[in-house]
């Protein structure tokens, strides 16, 4: 995938204004929100559920909760409390589901993926992971989870807590002021390509009419050998995937659905099989949890109608493709309007460089009710190329507008980044503004911020100072690459105010950095309910503007979810209202499990942080 060594090269441009020390303040690029709410949102008891197949939109009527409510302004109170317990093991030379061993496996429960959370708007999730890995922390984020109000339950070590150390547990719990498809994973290091991770599906009104809820459907990458060890690899520039490129990482094995698919180098596994009931319509919740592999997933005689991106519902849109970035979620509705019989849902990978599988054709099975129970005999039609670019064209039922003749570039709101070799330790970096992140498991953020002591953070925490509340902070991204990178904030969605076309040749040697002009560029972003998410895709050489609304006090990553990458430093971290955060959530939550932390490691880890630890 890489010709030269500027092939390599990401670049996002951020230029640090100090404040308390090492913090940078993003003053410049808020605009004020006279409508966010202040304090706890807004909970409502729920009623018996209007939710049919006729009427998908309605979730109870007294009081009245359906598509058009606010979630970050009311949620239903269901009074209802959904309980898991997360046992974290890890086995050498697992069976997964195509048939091979794999190095290292770390599990949920035992299994992969994990098990689903599932839950109704409005419940409360309480999980208690129990961390029986032999010599790795770990924690566990739920990924398009606000935890509005409840940053100490992000589950982000290093920032949020200390993780879990081996033989400890941990509680989180928190209200689902959302609805909608998400995700967990653990947040250390690169951990979660080895299994650690699962779907989540929270049940609430839909834009679009529905018959069947199939669930999850996780498409994901999968690795045979140790993701650790193969991150070790991908961060030394002496002993490179691609020879002469530093940072090059290796092709996927396979590419798994719901954990299984057939063996692409010889016999082995078997594919999942879906099946559809003739004439109805059935909801799938698409996630994709890669470590590095985006695809482009079409049914072969079928459309996709998408009535949400990542969590937020959107005015339906019927397409017969659909492109999905790493960390990315699509509900979709199919309908079983074809003949009866059996049907490839295939995943095609981009030709430029969002990731590359050593599996040539990964697809799952659709049965119609009452076919064979045999392969599909058409292929298909291989899909447009999406050249690793998500659409912007889709708009919120919930709407929001931020004022973008308020946002002018400047060096306290652009993020840039660029490929870093240091050989004096041979390492490979994505710095943000030449500061590659490196937490401190030891004393997360959270502990800066119960302790007082904030301004004495090291410079490598990437710490940006968000003050103001009720606000919109603007952020543009430059990618001096030709990898696009997807790029995910906790806490938030964002809105996706304007990008760079995608290229059709990224590699090429001949590109260059597209630099966000204001003259030409300006005119072109969209402040009216543009689309909205949590995670969304940087294009190759050249930017990305996206707001977030600052109403959620806290210290909320925003980085590059490529697990190579992130390793290698490129995220930041929003410290948002700093004043109101000790007052908004129970700091005192962090003591139990960082003593836990703190006997534990470095005096009796075996293997100690070698890279961001995010």
């Amino acid at each position: 995938m890489v010709t030269t060594l500027n092939i390599l090269l990401l670049s996002c441009s951020l230029l640090w204004a100090l404040l308390m020390g090492n913090l940078v303040v993003a003053a410049p690029s808020l605009a004020p929100v006279s409508h966010i709410l202040q304090g706890p949102k807004e909970l409502h008891p729920r009623q018996s559920t209007c939710n049919t197949a006729s009427n998908r939109q309605c979730w109870t009527t007294s009081p009245a909760f359906n598509i058009n409510t606010d979630y970050e302004v009311s949620t239903p109170s269901t009074g209802v409390t959904r309980t898991y317990t997360f046992t974290l093991t890890e086995s050498n030379n697992w069976i997964g589901g195509d048939g091979r061993p794999k190095v290292k496996a770390m599990l949920v429960n035992g299994q992969f993926p994990g098990p689903t959370i599932t839950a109704n708007w409005g419940d409360r999730i309480t999980i208690t992971v129990i961390n029986n890995l032999a010599t790795n922390g770990t924690s566990i984020h739920f990924h398009g989870l606000h935890q509005k109000n409840t940053n100490n339950q992000d589950g982000a070590g290093g920032v949020t807590e200390c993780p879990i150390a081996p033989t400890k547990s941990k509680t989180y719990s928190f209200i689902a002021t959302q609805y909608g498809t998400a995700w967990y994973h653990s947040h250390f290091s690169a951990q979660y390509g080895n299994g650690v991770l699962g779907p989540i599906a929270i049940n609430g009104p839909a834009s679009a009419n529905y018959d069947r809820d199939l669930g999850p459907v996780m498409i994901g990458d999968w690795y045979l050998g140790a993701v650790n060890q193969i991150a070790a690899r991908v961060n030394n520039p002496n002993n490179p995937y691609i020879p002469g490129f530093p940072g090059s990482p290796p092709n996927s094995d396979n590419l798994l659905f719901n954990g299984k698919n057939v063996n692409p180098a010889g016999s082995g596994g078997s594919r999942l099989v879906l099946t559809f009931t003739p004439g109805q319509k059935h909801l799938l919740r698409i996630i994709n949890p890669s470590v590095q592999n985006a695809y482009t997933l079409s049914l072969n005689g079928h459309s996709f109608q998408i009535i949400a991106t990542d969590m937020v519902p959107i005015t339906p849109v019927t397409v017969t493709s659909l492109f999905v970035g790493v960390g990315q979620r699509y509900d979709v509705i199919v309908t079983a309007n074809q003949a009866v019989g059996n049907y490839w849902l295939n995943a095609t990978f981009p030709s430029a460089p969002c990731g590359n599988s050593n599996a040539p054709r990964p697809a799952a099975i659709i049965r119609y009710s009452g076919a064979a129970n045999s392969n599909p005999t058409s292929a298909g039609s291989v899909p447009p190329d999406s050249s690793c670019a998500d659409s912007r064209a889709y708009a919120p039922i919930v709407t929001r507008s931020a004022p973008v003749s308020s946002f002018t570039a400047a060096p306290a709101n652009t993020l840039n980044t660029n490929i870093k070799v240091d050989n004096s330790i041979a390492r490979v970096f994505w710095p943000v503004n030449n500061s590659p992140m490196k937490v401190n498991w030891n004393n997360p953020t959270l502990e800066y911020v119960k302790n007082g002591n904030v301004g004495s953070m090291p410079a490598a925490a990437n710490v940006i100072s968000v003050p103001t509340g009720n606000t919109w902070a603007f952020w543009l991204i430059q990618n001096n690459s030709s990898i696009p990178h997807p790029v995910h904030l906790h806490g938030h969605d964002i809105l996706l105010l304007g990008a760079s076309p995608a290229l059709a040749n990224p590699i090429s040697p001949q590109n260059r950095l597209r630099v966000y002009n204001p003259s030409t560029d300006g005119p072109t972003l969209k402040g009216n309910n543009p689309t909205r998410r949590d995670t969304t895709m940087l294009p190759a050489w050249g930017w990305l503007a996206v707001a977030y609304r600052t109403n959620n006090p806290g210290a909320w990553l925003f980085h590059c979810h490529v697990a190579w990458h992130v390793s290698q430093g490129f995220s930041v971290q929003y410290l948002e209202q700093l004043s109101a955060i000790p007052t908004t959530m129970d700091l005192n939550t962090l003591t139990a499990n960082c003593n836990n932390w703190d006997a534990y490691y470095p005096a009796n880890a075996p293997f100690h942080q070698d890279d961001s630890g995010i």
